[in-house]
């Protein structure tokens, strides 16, 4: 749902401020898109796989990991949220710690879940400006139909079901789950 029409620049402490009216938002082509809020199970599948890919990275010292709190800026202006975000270390060089403001660029490995409200067309935006900006791998997350897309460029390569395996490749080097571990019933 698109907030306003009307055209802004957007500094980072404007855009920051904005979340405290209690709706999450991205900036796309200088107008304010609101991201409303996602279900239980989107929600779920998210923090599973952060507390995996962020214990990974963590012990192995690969970069940082952030949740879909985190605005990007691109090079086109706009702000985009993934839902789960990697940045390697050799992109933080020279920081000790993460910036107030948003990181400049796209995360090399970006995850989307899909929630109903999501579009082909939105999707497929989403991707293609996180690889003209950097981005090298690609995650999409269908909980419904229980299967991942992989990315590597704005077309999808692969597509995993379950019994196959999540793989970190050369951008979190040594990371694999397996995509049944995210769709796994309740056992309790």
């Amino acid at each position: 749902m698109t907030i306003t029409n009307v055209t802004k620049v957007w500094t980072d402490d404007e855009f920051m401020a904005l979340s405290g009216d209690g709706y999450r938002y991205e900036l796309v082509d200088g107008e304010l898109v609101e991201m409303g809020n996602a279900g239980m199970e989107h929600g779920y599948l998210a923090c599973l796989l952060v507390a995996e890919l962020m214990a990974f990275v963590r012990q192995n010292q690969l970069g940082v990991v952030c949740d879909s709190s985190t605005a990007f800026t691109l090079k086109n202006g706009n702000r985009r949220s993934p839902d789960i975000a990697f940045i390697s270390r050799d992109r933080l060089k020279g920081l000790s710690r993460p910036t107030r403001g948003f990181f400049a660029g796209s995360p090399d490995l970006v995850v989307e879940i899909l929630s109903p409200g999501n579009t082909v067309e939105e999707m497929h935006t989403k991707i293609v400006e996180y690889f003209q900006n950097e981005t090298r791998l690609l995650w999409i997350i269908h909980p419904d139909e229980r299967y991942v897309l992989v990315y590597h460029s704005p077309e999808p390569d692969r597509l995993l079901r379950v019994g196959d395996t999540l793989d970190g490749e050369d951008v979190v080097a040594g990371f694999a789950m397996a995509v049944s571990d995210l769709f796994k019933p309740w056992d309790f």
